[in-house]
């Protein structure tokens, strides 16, 4: 496509008297990979469902994929923070793929030789083509997450939105689903959002820190000042004695 990916201009939006987001300015470009960092009840999830279209902002525009978000849907592809599955539920990983080519206008409608297609070949992107027939209750946190990621793709999204997409999982496996992400940067444009500053990693290529008020740097490297401005409490960020990506250059103690 051309032109942004995302592209708010003075965005506001409040929950009656309560203001989440102020005069948010952000565009991100084509096959981006962007983290948005910030505190609980920064606005993150607002944000997210304006860009879903699931909201309508007070003052300022909105444009996703070039177009009102309630005209993108059907081109972004979602994945929510939490996405509860009873154990015992008897659905297939298969299954919960297909839901992801299920739209309003045809859900009466049986799937089809393109939809089966699809399925197999986003089962395939996050490498869960074999575990295709087991039960989704036999998964483990990483491999459900790879199935809800898959569902995403299956409607072949030119943007995916993410919300928390490691905040249940180990660092070894978390890092499995970074690296997904990263390559499949290379054909759309991702979208993380976490509360989490640790969920920054070697692979995102820029991050935007919100809380209330948007920052957006052009670049993974985060500085004690930006971070602080975002919480809105002195930060110390510690490199743990390993080469923190995150951070510029930093002294003793990583500090």
């Amino acid at each position: 496509m051309s032109g942004p990916a995302i592209e708010l201009h003075g965005v506001w939006f409040s929950y009656g008297d309560i203001t989440v987001l102020e005069a948010v300015d952000w565009v991100v470009e084509p096959r981006d990979y962007v983290a948005v960092l910030g505190p609980n009840g920064s606005g993150k999830t607002t944000l997210a469902k304006i860009l879903l279209g699931l909201l309508r902002p007070a003052r300022g525009s909105v444009r996703v994929l070039g177009v009102a978000p309630e005209r993108a849907r059907g081109r972004v592809g979602y994945v929510p923070q939490r996405a509860q599955f009873d154990p015992d539920f008897p659905i297939l990983v298969r299954e919960v793929v297909r839901m992801g080519r299920l739209r309003r206008d045809r859900m009466l409608h049986r799937l089809g030789e393109d939809d089966r297609a699809a399925v197999d070949r986003a089962l395939g992107i996050v490498e869960m083509g074999s575990l295709a027939a087991r039960p989704i209750g036999a998964l483990s946190g990483g491999q459900l997450q790879r199935v809800l990621i898959a569902r995403a793709l299956s409607q072949g999204p030119e943007l995916l939105l993410l919300d928390e997409p490691t905040a249940s999982l180990d660092e070894r496996i978390g890092t499995g689903v970074w690296e997904l992400l990263e390559e499949l940067s290379k054909s759309m444009t991702v979208v993380v959002i976490s509360h989490d500053i640790g969920a920054i990693s070697r692979h995102v290529r820029n991050v935007a820190c919100l809380n209330r008020r948007l920052h957006a740097h052009p670049s993974r490297e985060l500085t004690p000042e930006i971070l602080e401005a975002t919480y809105g409490c002195p930060i110390d960020l510690i490199a743990h004695g390993h080469p923190h990506r995150v951070l510029g250059e930093h002294g003793d103690g990583g500090r």
